[in-house]
This record gives structure tokens, sequence and C-alpha cells, in this order.
């Protein structure tokens, strides 16, 4: 009989975002374990609901402060979600800090309460405060917790204290969806002429401040090379990045499809990946970049997992934080040198192929939950 994993997390697919391409390609790639997911829902009712194979529940958020949801009725649908299933393994997708004290009070004995660190919880102030002691019980109750990247484990986090229980888990790409499929030529055929055929500079993620979109704006005015630069996304930053822009060659395109996506990937030259801070834990969209052939430039961020995707020289450039001259520096480099950009480009597949895919992923995370429920 398949032993059961409980998956506790903030959203999950059809939404979009790093943690919930994770959750979703754990859910279904677990195929030794019964997988259930148990999130938010943004949508103002209770569900219930299968997803690829996968039960749903998907609890109503009763309001929400700064980016953290709040369920009134969550602590009953979990109780009920635990008596029924019985877990073995209690997974929480961390950082969900109203779920902590959940989450401690009602795991059984018998279940074994694993936390996917994701990400810290950054911007400590007041709030963060209030958090804090529940993140530091239910790190310490936790009998794993799963790092996505070694350089995470690091003393400005607060897991460093566990690291003898720490595990590591890289994140993946679910390489079937950034394969070349019948009629994706002709898609970024069109992309690039749209665009003038020029070299083109390309961003996608959430606009939020951790992206460091400002930075790639700022830089901008530096690159030397005649390039475009597009930004896909958007979020709560947008209009304000809008506004300080005052390049013709910048354009924002606003959300991209799934299908859209790797078309754009294999049409760019550069992949802007300006994410500067650590609450970047490893970047999910710098893999999928990297396996089409997207060649980043990154900032070294001590303490996160980027600059473990991507290795400076290697497969991509890397300048010092918030340097946005040498940025631009490097964006020109891998533009202007057409040899330089097919080694880098030949390399990212190469390392994302064999070290970030979703099924290499779920193996370790198979390898590794076995071992913990052998303890039982």
């Amino acid at each position: 009989m398949k032993k059961t994993v409980l998956h506790v997390a903030k959203y999950y697919y059809p939404t979009e975002g790093g943690i919930e391409t994770v959750t979703k390609y754990m859910a279904e790639g677990l195929a030794t374990y019964n997988n259930i997911v148990v999130c938010f829902n943004k949508d103002d009712n209770e569900q219930v609901e299968t997803v690829n194979g996968i039960k749903v529940y998907r609890v109503k958020t009763t309001f929400r402060i700064s980016s953290q949801d709040i369920a009134f009725s969550y602590y009953r649908t979990l109780k009920r979600i635990i008596r029924e299933q019985s877990p073995d393994i209690i997974l929480v997708h961390c950082p969900n800090p109203f779920l902590y004290p959940i989450v401690c009070k009602l795991k059984p004995s018998h279940s074994k309460l694993v936390l996917l660190w994701h990400s810290d919880i950054l911007g400590k102030g007041v709030l963060y405060n209030l958090v804090s002691r529940y993140e530091q019980k239910i790190l310490k109750k936790s009998d794993l917790i799963l790092a996505t990247s070694y350089g995470y484990i690091h003393p400005s986090s607060p897991i460093y204290k566990y690291k003898d229980k720490t595990r590591v888990v890289q994140n993946g790409i679910i390489v079937k969806d950034f394969k070349k499929r019948e009629g994706d030529e002709e898609t970024i055929a069109q992309i690039k002429q749209q665009y003038g055929n020029k070299k083109i500079v390309f961003f996608v993620g959430r606009h939020c401040p951790y992206k460091g979109i400002n930075l790639l704006i700022e830089a901008e005015q530096f690159i030397q090379s005649d390039c475009v630069i597009l930004i896909g996304g958007r979020g709560p930053e947008t209009d304000k990045l809008k506004a300080i822009t005052h390049s013709e060659r910048i354009k924002f395109i606003g959300r991209i499809t799934n299908e859209e996506l790797r078309c754009y990937y294999y049409a760019s030259d550069v992949f802007g990946f300006s994410s500067c801070t650590k609450q970047e834990a490893f970047g999910i969209a710098l893999a999928e970049a990297m396996y089409c052939g997207c060649v980043p430039v990154t900032f070294t961020i001590e303490g996160s997992g980027v600059n473990w995707v991507s290795v400076k020289g290697e497969t991509g450039e890397e300048v010092p934080l918030g340097d946005v001259k040498a940025y631009a520096t490097a964006v020109d480099k891998i533009l202007n040198d057409d040899d330089l950009h097919e080694q880098y480009a030949l390399a990212c597949y190469e390392r994302i192929s064999k070290m970030f895919t979703s099924e290499q992923a779920n193996k370790e995370a198979d390898k590794i939950f076995h071992q913990l429920l052998e303890k039982i």
C-alpha cells in the first residue's frame, strides 16, 4: 500500500510561479506515494478537485496581510484532511508562516514533518517579529528540512541552525514543457521579426522588488549593443517600473502563456536574470531559460542558489551585486561574441539536463523520503 504525502502549499496549479511549479512536479512525480495537496484558493470559495490525478483541497482565503493569506477555516479543514488521509509525511512548502502553528498543533505522532525551504522570509520587520517564534517552533519540530541548494544552508538563513537535519533536493524544470514542438520555429521567427531581428535580452517573472527589474532598466543605458529588452510578466511593481523606463528599446510585453514562454526563451539571446536578494533562492525561470540556450547574466547573491544554477564563466556571466555598469558590460560581451554565446548556450543546456530536471529532483526526494520513513 502506498504511503501518503500531504503537501501543505500556498497555491497550486493552475496558479503560476516557481514554488507552484515545484509543488506540481513533486505531487505528480512522486509516483510511489499517494500525493494530496491542501492550499489557499484565490477564488472566494472552498473547493475540492482532482488535478491531473492529484486530489487538491483549496481553502477559502479570508483576507491577506502583506503577501500572506489568512483563512479562518484552515484549522478545521486541515484537521479533517489529516483525519481522513492519515498522511505518513506532511510536507510544508515554506515560507507560509500562518500555517506553522496550525501544522505544529495538528501533526499526528505517526506523521513525519518535512519542510521544503523554498526561501527565507526577508524584510524582517514588525510582521516577521510576530511570526519568527512560530518559524523557529516548526523548524525545531520538523523531522527533516529540504533546501533547494547547498548555498542556502547559510549562516544568514534560519535553517542553518538545523543544518544537521537538512538535506538538499535541487529544484528542476519539467523538460517536456521546454522541448521544441511543431510550429515553434515559426513562432520563434515571428518573435524575432517583431523586434526587427535585433538581439533580444529577455526577462520574465513576477514584478516585485527582489527580482531587481529596476536594475535591469538602469543597466540598459550602458548597453552598447543594438538590442531590445523584453520584460515579461506583471506584478505589484509593474506601474512603478514603467514610470522609470525612458528608453524605447525596453518593451513591457505582459503575461506570457506557457505555450509562448519556451518560444521567447529560444528567440532570445540573453536572459536578463536581475534578481538581487536571496529571496531568489534558486531561480526556476533561470533554469528554464538556460535549457533553451538563453544565456544568463546574473548578480552574485550570497546565500542563494542562483550562482549554483548558473556558473560564472561556464554557463554565463556573473557580476557584483547591484553593479549595473558591469551588468551592461556582461550583456554586451555575450551579444557581441557569437562563438562565446554558442559555447555558453551549449553549456547551459548540458548543465540543466544533467542536474536540474524535475525527474532528478523527484528521484532524490523519493530516496530521502524512503530513508526517513524507514526510521518509523
